[in-house]
């Protein structure tokens, strides 16, 4: 399975710091967000990934590079202006192939990336879910055994991950889509499907919220470094 990363977004909220870098560029615990994601691809065994751009892409052509140095091998979508999801989805198709692929925000930070499920024949997505985060307590769609819903009880929020078939963006013209319109039509079809994910999520869209996960990886290295000090003294 390939995997494309979304990168093309401007960071409106992370400024100061996206004037001068990328969003996905941006460093959680001395490490740019999108190193994250490539090693958690790499070590999954997903080997090529398409990263889409906009804002100054240059910098991620620079720092990235052609992938090898995390074990993967990237190819570059280049957008003038950014086309919003759907529309740099639609216009890295040619990279992508033909197979279902992943989608995964370059905004976000997880522990874990998911277990990966085949789609069957009459599905066309296959979203993660996951808990709903204090900025965004509505959530977005509903989960009603592995079909997801546009409108429901006990919403989940979207996380910025999923699975999609090339299929998912064969009505759209070239330009700017967003993806939300497109699934909720595919939804009201039954060929949406997806899973609450529940390991740790963070949508690093703010300062406080980049700030918590410095934070809190921080903390997790320096457990390490006890754990590992002790077994060594054992």
């Amino acid at each position: 399975m390939k995997a494309m990363i979304l990168a093309a977004g401007r960071g409106e909220r992370l400024r100061p710091l996206t004037d001068a870098v990328p969003k996905p560029l941006v460093e959680a615990a001395g490490k740019p967000l999108i190193v994250y994601h490539l090693e958690k691809l790499a070590a999954a065994g997903i080997s090529e990934v398409v990263i889409n751009t906009a804002w100054l892409g240059h910098k991620l052509v620079e720092t990235l590079a052609d992938g090898s140095q995390f074990g993967v091998s990237i190819q570059y979508s280049h957008e003038q202006d950014a086309l919003e999801t759907a529309g740099g989805i639609l216009k890295a198709l040619p990279l992508l192939g033909d197979a279902p692929f992943l989608v995964i925000n370059g905004d976000i930070f997880i522990d874990r990336l998911p277990s990966l499920p085949t789609l069957d024949d009459s599905t066309l997505a296959h979203l993660f879910l996951v808990d709903n985060p204090s900025q965004h307590p509505q959530g977005d769609f509903a989960l009603d055994g592995s079909r997801v819903l546009a409108e429901g009880d006990s919403k989940l929020t979207f996380a910025g991950m999923g699975i999609y078939r090339p299929a998912l963006f064969a009505g759209l013209k070239p330009g700017r889509h967003a993806l939300g319109p497109l699934l909720r039509e595919h939804m009201a079809l039954g060929q949406v499907s997806g899973e609450h994910y529940r390991d740790y999520w963070c949508d690093v869209g703010t300062l406080e919220r980049l700030d918590g996960l410095n934070h809190r990886l921080k903390q997790q290295a320096m457990l390490q470094l006890m754990q590992q000090s002790r077994a060594e003294g054992v």
